[in-house]
């Protein structure tokens, strides 16, 4: 795959696929494999890549007009996406108060009285304005709001993209071809 290609719908589509899942997943490694309890916006700003990598990837199989259109709407989203990551990593630097009904918990439904008390006593609620990791001085949100960002502009950039057919005299829409002799 060239450079190039990578304005085209097509690869466009593939790279925001491959990192929205790829964000996805490293949201769940950090949960799951390391512990990490997310928050209740943490949640929230893994929808937009949960909506993202099935647009995009439709948009592979799609014919051209509907895949840019599929690009589009994968854009809003990851835009959207990018405004919540912002608005979280703001929280966290104090530059504006997080939802006050900012919580979380180990998500287990206790049976009994006991068992609930249990889990009491063991469960960390976790806040939305307290980083739980940084990397380079942003948080997993503030990372999180430039990777949707950057697949936004990438998503939103192949929608705008048209491949304008070469005319016969091989003069305006698409460079025509090289002479080869």
């Amino acid at each position: 795959m060239r450079w190039a290609d990578l304005a085209r719908p097509r690869g466009a589509a593939f790279l925001v696929a491959l990192g929205a899942a790829l964000t996805v997943g490293g949201a769940l490694v950090f949960e799951h494999g390391l512990g990490y309890v997310p928050c209740k916006l943490c949640l929230t700003e893994r929808i937009p890549y949960y909506l993202a990598v099935p647009l995009a990837l439709a948009s592979l199989a799609l014919p051209a007009r509907v895949a840019r259109l599929a690009l589009g709407l994968a854009a809003l989203v990851l835009l959207y996406g990018a405004g919540l990551g912002a608005y979280h990593a703001g929280a966290e630097w104090g530059f504006w108060p997080g939802p006050t009904d900012c919580g979380g918990g180990t998500g287990a439904n206790p049976e009994a009285v006991g068992d609930f008390l249990n889990q009491l006593r063991t469960t960390r609620v976790v806040d939305c304005s307290t980083a739980a990791w940084r990397f380079l001085g942003l948080s997993l949100a503030g990372w999180n709001a430039l990777i949707a960002s950057a697949l936004a502009a990438l998503a939103g950039n192949a929608a705008l993209h048209r491949d304008a057919p070469p005319l016969p005299n091989g003069r305006g829409g698409a460079p025509a071809p090289p002479v080869r002799r």
